[in-house]
């Protein structure tokens, strides 16, 4: 029998199941897409449109759903999420017209948008502080492991099944994913304890946590990064069959390469971040946004499809430790009992990038005839706004003395 003080360990890893499967529900419509498109007739503002559906359900359930885990618990929040957004993939693959498929969208959006916030609470109680970047990283490192499998995995299979299918199997496998929740998933017991945040442990409200200057610094730098995530996740696979004229199997590797960085970058960020003195984590994670944009800018004139690939692994490496940093900051500076709701604020952000930025990309393309220019300078202005917000963050102690403020 497994002791209770190394149960933690099996709590994270069925959270970084689930939000595996989250991630590759996310991630695999925008391969599929170039199949969907054909299908239902679509131009590039509508398959903007249809990307950002997904992220306007999700950004909306993301305050409700950290509520929900910290009023009710994260194992009941997150196996009614795991459930609705497993039966919406398989309506994705019902889809039969354009406005079927943004209500479908839209609908799975809602169904996962409690999952993050909840993962949030559960890592938050089952961990110590000095553990948490850890266990985010690995919980978070599911997507970056999404992003190598997913675009070898949609590649070849929409080669050989049709798009269709593809949404059908996977909302099979979240279905049985739920029934691992139902009987593994677990509840912190009550009078387990773990370490003190740096804000003393009292019952904050929504309003009271909105009032603390560094939750929106973390709002606005985490918009701003995961504008560049969803912007570049959503449309390189497009630019590089348009304007590289790379075929199917070739994107499918070559857009893994940035995403296996990635899933380096967020197991290291994890452990370096743990070590790292409050203030000179956020410092560190100012310049890398500035670094960002250096490195964006030189994807856009890149001269060779090798060159690109390299730049954009750069910008996955960087976004990889901010992600880590922004994600794990409130589990570390809020009392426990409110960071599904702080999670669930702070992660609104980035999905609400997730929202505009697809459609806005799709919209500027189409705007200035094919070329990707304009989209680039969007993304090297978020940036820039990613380490402005950084930069602007203060010590943990001085909002401990906003908080007692509030008292």
């Amino acid at each position: 029998m497994l002791a209770r003080s190394n149960w933690k360990y099996v709590i994270l890893f069925l959270l970084f199941l689930g939000w595996s499967l989250g991630n590759l529900d996310r991630f695999i419509i925008n391969y599929a897409i170039l199949d969907i498109s054909k299908d239902l007739h679509l131009n590039a503002s509508s398959t903007g449109i249809i990307l950002s559906s997904f992220f306007a359900g999700y950004a909306l359930m993301q305050i409700p759903g950290g509520w929900l885990a910290d009023r009710f618990g994260f194992k009941k929040v997150i196996t009614i999420a795991v459930l609705l957004w497993s039966l919406f993939t398989v309506f994705t693959g019902m889809a039969w017209s354009f406005a079927s498929i943004i209500i479908i969208r839209f609908l799975f959006g809602l169904g996962e948008g409690s999952y993050f916030p909840s993962a949030s609470k559960g890592i938050a109680g089952w961990f110590p502080q000095q553990e948490r970047s850890r266990a985010m990283s690995f919980l978070l490192s599911s997507g970056t492991i999404m992003g190598v499998v997913t675009p070898i995995l949609a590649t070849q299979l929409m080669q050989t099944i049709s798009w269709r299918s593809i949404f059908y199997i996977i909302g099979a496998i979240g279905l049985v994913i739920t029934v691992l929740f139902v009987f593994l998933l677990k509840e912190k017991q009550q009078g387990e304890k773990t370490e003190t945040s740096a804000i003393p442990a009292k019952q904050m409200t929504l309003k009271e946590i909105v009032k603390t200057p560094m939750i929106w610094n973390l709002f606005i730098a985490y918009f701003s990064i995961y504008a560049i995530n969803w912007g570049l996740m959503s449309w390189m696979p497009t630019y590089l069959a348009e304007v590289r004229h790379l075929n199917l199997t070739d994107i499918g590797f070559l857009s893994a390469i940035p995403a296996f960085v990635g899933i380096i970058g967020m197991f290291v960020s994890g452990f370096v971040l743990d070590k790292l003195s409050d203030g000179k984590d956020k410092t560190i994670a100012a310049v890398f946004g500035l670094l960002m944009g250096v490195f964006l800018c030189l994807m856009a004139i890149s001269p060779s499809v090798g060159m690109f690939i390299v730049f954009q692994s750069a910008v996955t490496l960087l976004f990889s430790f901010n992600v880590i940093l922004i994600a794990s900051a409130p589990l570390k500076m809020l009392p426990e009992s409110v960071v599904g709701s702080a999670n669930g604020f702070i992660n609104t952000g980035a999905q609400a990038a997730g929202v505009l930025t697809p459609m806005l990309i799709g919209f500027l393309v189409q705007s200035f005839g094919g070329s990707y220019n304009a989209a680039f300078a969007l993304l090297i202005i978020c940036a820039l706004v990613c380490a402005i917000s950084l930069f602007s963050i203060r010590p943990a102690k001085v909002v401990v003395e906003t908080q007692n403020a509030v008292k």
